[in-house]
């Protein structure tokens, strides 16, 4: 009853200035990622209301080029207007129940399940299959998810024994294209007001 999420949020993209440009200008469309490593399985990515958390990201990509398939050589950022739809939402219990017990059956049924590697699981081969099956499983009961929505506690504690990390962040896949209802150049504070 809880599923589909109607109300309208911010997402932001990290991108080379000139996708930016085109998207802003209604020239091309964001492309899936299908990397096997995706963190929220095939889709177009974007931070949840973090602009700069999409530079921050950008800017990596430039400087680690072997690590994106995506070439950035001038960072910039898009804002997107994004309604979730029938959202598949990790931040709820019954979802990540639904990721747990697709994670046994599949075990059980000897499935060769990759691994998630790296520092942070950066690589995260076994949660992108793991997605990507329950969401295809999911469609051919009818039960379609327009988006994949997660929370990810990531980078050095903030302080000794933080409960908080420099890089946590809320993570969206967009799935459905249509959820996108519009894109925006990421203004820049009027410090001569106050911030609303």
């Amino acid at each position: 009853m809880y599923t589909v999420k109607d109300n309208l949020i911010f997402g932001f993209h990290g991108c080379d200035k000139l996708i930016k440009d085109a998207l802003i200008n209604d020239n091309i469309n964001i492309s899936y990622s299908e990397n096997k490593y995706d963190w929220l399985g095939k889709g177009m990515y974007f931070w949840e209301n973090d602009p700069s958390r999409a530079l921050q990201w950008a800017e990596s990509a430039k400087n680690h080029p072997q690590n994106n398939k995506q070439k950035i050589e001038n960072p910039d950022v898009v804002g997107a207007v994004i309604c979730l739809g029938k959202c598949l939402d990790f931040m709820e219990i019954s979802n990540l129940n639904k990721l747990k017990e697709l994670y046994a059956r599949l075990k059980d049924e000897g499935y060769d399940l990759p691994e998630n590697t790296g520092k942070d699981f950066y690589r995260r081969e076994l949660d992108c299959f793991l997605i990507n099956f329950l969401v295809a499983e999911e469609a051919q009961k009818g039960n379609i998810y327009d988006s994949v929505r997660g929370v990810f506690f990531e980078g050095n504690e903030l302080y000794t024994h933080a409960g908080f990390r420099e890089k946590n962040h809320i993570q969206i896949s967009v799935i459905n294209p249509n959820c996108i209802k519009g894109y925006f150049h990421v203004r820049k504070i009027d410090s001569s007001y106050p911030e609303v």
